[in-house]
């Protein structure tokens, strides 16, 4: 086991090298100056010139990246062309409702998907089973942002029951707190119970026809501990494997979901820095976001053997 997690610990690093010049160059290469940005519209073709200078543009890609590359590895992200502040202090200052928007999303998530899939595999051609088989189609099908409008004109603007921008901070104000997250997180949940839904469905409806399941039933346990003991943990691996792939469709639904719900949270940093050519900004919360996906999808891969016994690396 520690010689697996080692060599997927070394495996980040190539990883993390080609995302860092694939950033890098589609920054650089794409149409548009930070400079002429930062300058505004009135500004002089000197001004703008002068400002490359100082933001180390006019050096060749080659030299920025090298520049780049060293800064990073000791830690230092730069600062912002847009922000003028450090870039770790915008990402300390927006990582909190980015991370309480996933955990509550997560929760919600699996908390539902599951006994969903479950009860459709063990009703399997009922209504159950069709309406949940048509709710993933559903959830697939609609964006994320028509989902978020729709919940606002029903929740916030008709009922009136909950806020429809902002965010608390939940060490200021526990139920406040909850009433900013709730929808965002039915939001972003909508899609991934989805996913976890219709995964879950297949793999238990699989494992139902296995020997040991029949064998189960033959000695008189309930149906209850039969899906619980017997089904859902053989079928455990599929679906935890589409969560940890999921990560990665969490992280672009962020993005959509705090520009909607005015949350301060990396996807709507991300989206200033982007219309704004932010260079340091971009780069450095990609990265981010790269690192947090290929953990969790280590994370994930360990905890296989605690579901079936007979993995082992």
């Amino acid at each position: 086991m520690l010689d697996f997690i080692a060599r997927r610990l070394v495996a980040i690093i190539p990883v993390l090298a080609v995302v860092a010049v694939f950033v890098f160059l589609m920054l650089r290469l794409t149409p548009g100056d930070p400079a002429a940005v930062i300058a505004g519209d009135n500004a002089t073709s000197d001004q703008i010139a002068d400002i490359r200078t100082k933001l180390g543009l006019d050096e060749p890609i080659w030299t920025q990246f090298v520049i780049w590359i060293g800064n990073i590895l000791q830690g230092n992200f730069g600062e912002s062309f847009f922000f003028k502040k450090t870039v770790a202090e915008l990402i300390a200052q927006r990582v909190e409702p980015t991370v309480a928007l996933a955990v509550c999303t997560l929760v919600i998530a699996i908390t539902f998907a599951v006994p969903m899939g479950v009860l459709a595999a063990y009703r399997h051609g009922s209504l159950v089973d069709r309406f949940v088989m048509g709710f993933s189609v559903l959830g697939f099908s609609v964006p994320v942002f028509v989902i978020g409008y729709c919940l606002i004109y029903v929740f916030a603007i008709e009922l009136g029951w909950l806020p429809v921008q902002g965010y608390v901070r939940i060490g200021v104000n526990f139920w406040g707190f909850l009433e900013r997250m709730v929808l965002p997180s039915v939001t972003l949940a909508v899609i991934f119970i989805a996913l976890i839904a219709r995964m879950t469905r297949a793999s238990v409806l699989e494992v139902l026809n296995e020997d040991y399941i029949l064998t189960a039933r033959a000695k008189g346990l309930s149906n209850r501990v039969v899906l619980k003991r017997h089904a859902l943990r053989n079928a455990a691996v599929p679906i935890l494997t589409v969560i940890g792939l999921g990560i990665a469709g969490l992280i672009g639904g962020a993005v959509v979901t705090e520009s909607v719900y005015g949350l301060p949270g990396l996807g709507r940093l991300t989206v200033e820095a982007v219309l704004s050519r932010d260079f340091p900004t971009i780069q450095a919360v990609i990265l981010l976001f790269s690192v947090v996906y290929v953990v969790i999808n280590l994370l994930i891969d360990i905890s296989y053997t605690l579901f079936d016994p007979r993995i082992r690396y």
